[in-house]
């Protein structure tokens, strides 16, 4: 009985574990879709968010102190994603269209975890297809990685083991950060939110624009 019991409770700590590290990795994934909003009651344990330098599809250096006093709405994906990068940067436009003028206090960044393969001159043609304020970023692969893990976001190649350097797949976290001009993590939108819940959560947050 006490052989089962301690069984049994190594593994229940090993399923807290996991979580953590899931946690850690990914942000929270919301069941309904909708937005997550941080409050004192389900706010991340970790910090979301933080400095990076990154290149700009433009080829123009950028760090997150360039976008003012804009909310960053960011995406981490990747141009040969075959479904929800594009499902979700057209969500992100439809979202961005139907708010009128407080679009204009959005900046929608679209992360690479693929630089590899997305320079500058290949998000360019990417993300301009989309909605023409979306901003495409990519770096080094150093770059790449100290920006995913400030914002826990997971990504790796589907297949680690191939030697294909040109068609491959990759993992990757598939939530919408909604970010404060201070930086602050306001809330993430899961991959099921539709144009409409990734607009009222939008209104929720942004102030009427001044002109």
């Amino acid at each position: 009985m006490r052989r089962s019991t301690l069984v049994v409770g190594l593994a229940i700590l090993a399923a807290i574990l996991a979580g953590s590290v899931a946690w850690y990795l990914t942000p929270m994934p919301n069941p309904d879709g909708q937005a997550f909003t941080v409050s004192k009651s389900n706010a991340p344990p970790v910090s979301v968010g933080g400095p990076f330098e990154l290149t700009a599809h433009t080829g123009e250096a950028v760090t997150d102190k360039s976008f003012g006093d804009k909310y960053l709405l960011i995406f981490f994906g990747y141009t040969f994603c075959p479904d929800v990068c594009p499902t979700t940067l057209n969500d992100v436009a439809v979202a961005l269209d139907s708010i009128g003028m407080r679009a204009d206090l959005v900046q929608p960044l679209f992360i690479t975890v693929d630089p590899a393969r997305d320079t500058p001159e290949v998000l360019a043609d990417y993300v301009t297809a989309f909605y023409p304020s979306i901003l495409g970023l990519t770096g080094t692969p150093e770059q790449i990685a100290q920006v995913a893990k400030a914002y826990r976001a997971y990504y790796a190649k589907a297949d680690p083991k191939t030697e294909d350097t040109e068609f491959y797949l990759m993992d990757h976290s598939v939530m919408l950060y909604l970010m404060s001009p201070e930086g602050q993590l306001l809330t993430l939108f899961s991959h099921t939110a539709s144009p409409e819940d990734i607009a009222k959560g939008l209104m929720k947050y942004l102030p009427q624009p001044t002109s």
